[in-house]
């Protein structure tokens, strides 16, 4: 069904939303978008530094047993 929609298809959707919703609420809905998209993406980041972080402080010893006694 989809697979149908050619340009002039998409043209006269955006032409029907414009006509509907007004450039203003358009426009700020796009700009809502952004920021979620953004917020998001630093989420995202954030845990990745914190997983990292928390593996590096739990490093695991990987010394033999016999070789502990060593030091």
């Amino acid at each position: 069904m989809l697979n149908n929609i050619g340009l002039p298809g998409l043209l006269l959707i955006a032409v029907v939303v414009l006509v509907l919703f007004g450039r203003g609420k358009i426009s700020s809905l796009m700009g809502e978008v952004g920021k979620g998209i953004t917020a998001f993406k630093k989420g995202v980041n954030d845990s990745t530094k914190e997983l990292e972080e928390e593996a590096l402080t739990e490093a695991k010893d990987v010394t033999p047993e016999n070789e502990k006694d060593k030091v």
